[in-house]
């Protein structure tokens, strides 16, 4: 599978490719503050699943059909709430 970061998960590039995924960052693909329709269209030309936190991208996204990975601040929050629960029970 072929991912397109969005800019702010830049940095987790080596993990997807860690994790067997191709990776390509919104950065490298020329995309640097480029308006949402423009990255949805990249994704979409290129054939590339869309990891991003912005939800209105990931809502456009939705709308075109393009594939898309919302990864929102109530999601991180739900897996650090499950992660804290484990290492630390009696807390």
């Amino acid at each position: 599978m072929k991912l397109l970061l969005d800019e702010m998960y830049a940095g987790l590039k080596e993990y997807f490719e860690t994790l067997g995924y191709e990776v390509l960052t919104a950065q490298e693909a020329g995309l640097k503050s480029a308006n949402d329709r423009t990255v949805v269209e990249y994704a979409r030309k290129n054939d590339l699943i869309l990891v991003t936190q912005d939800q209105k991208l990931a809502e456009l996204a939705e709308l075109t059909g393009v594939k898309c990975v919302l990864v929102s601040n109530a999601l991180i929050a739900k897996i650090a709430d499950a992660k804290i629960k484990e290492k630390f029970p009696q807390t």
